[in-house]
């Protein structure tokens, strides 16, 4: 009887990459979830990034997201570099550009892996490569009518 590690499923799979996208449309949960079903896995990691009503302590109205045209395939780099260390079966990533509203959702990222360790563990590593070397920008509009731009890298 072979071990469990000797498994097709304990290891990462031939094409773990299932969707990769930046969106000027509402942002989906259920699309990223359904993204990375896989029969193998038996933890799944999703995180979802939504427009909060503060930052540093001043009350933020609305916001807007833009991206230089290299964002998605720095995403997709991300996202390979992701899947070349951890065991990931599944791996999705969608972030929205425009002009959001507060609860709107702004990132959604999704790992499935053979075990929940892995999954939380590259899910946490894609979101915060993502926020850090994506060039995608945050211009938010704050409740005293002052502005400020934030930059992803």
């Amino acid at each position: 009887m072979a071990t469990t590690n000797d498994h097709p499923g304990e290891l990462a799979a031939a094409d773990p990459v299932k969707l990769i996208g930046i969106r000027e449309t509402p942002l989906s949960v259920d699309e990223v979830f359904r993204a990375v079903g896989d029969d193998a896995s038996g933890g799944t990691a999703l995180f979802v990034g939504t427009v909060r009503n503060h930052d540093g302590g001043t009350d933020v109205d609305r916001l807007g997201y833009s991206c230089h045209p290299s964002a998605e395939a720095e995403m997709r780099r991300i996202a390979e570099k992701v899947v070349a260390e951890y065991p990931v079966r599944a791996l999705a990533a969608l972030h929205r550009v425009g002009d959001l509203e507060v609860g709107d959702l702004a990132v959604v990222v999704a790992v499935s892996c053979p075990h929940r360790g892995e999954a939380f563990d590259a899910c946490r590593r894609l979101i915060d490569d993502l926020k850090h070397e994506v060039p995608i920008w945050k211009h938010q509009t704050f409740s005293d009518g002052t502005e400020e731009w934030v930059g992803a890298c």
